[in-house]
């Protein structure tokens, strides 16, 4: 992989990592809780946990991002971005192109997937 495209992936995890942080502190200050007072219901009840139960499932999913974010942009700094953990090769340009953070290349991955596909049968 040469320099430009590495300085491509740098500053586009660099501008999403922003963007998560940005939004994590969007929602830290909107908070989670509600009043009870605003619900009438049951019903009303229900549908503001739902919401909540949602919402902290995706304040989880942008932390793990967040982490494989910084995990990758470390590594571009080492020397280390687009390379496979599990064999030690070059992963494609088009794989990292579709998932930047991706660590293994798409025969580790596939592999990794019968596997566990396996143990989910």
């Amino acid at each position: 992989m040469n320099k430009r495209d590495i300085d491509r992936f740098k500053k586009l995890l660099t501008e999403r990592k922003a963007a998560l942080l940005n939004t994590l502190t969007d929602n830290k200050e909107q908070g989670l809780g509600f009043s009870s007072e605003d619900l009438h219901d049951e019903i009303d009840l229900a549908s503001s946990e739902a919401d909540q139960s949602l919402n902290l499932r995706l304040r989880d999913r942008e932390r793990v991002l967040l982490k494989k974010i910084e995990r990758t942009l470390q590594k571009i700094d080492e020397g280390e971005f687009g390379v496979c953990e599990q064999c030690g090769e070059e992963i494609s340009l088009k794989r990292l192109e579709a998932r930047p953070v991706t660590d293994l290349c798409i025969r580790c991955k596939e592999e990794q997937e019968r596997v566990e596909k396996g143990y989910a049968d």
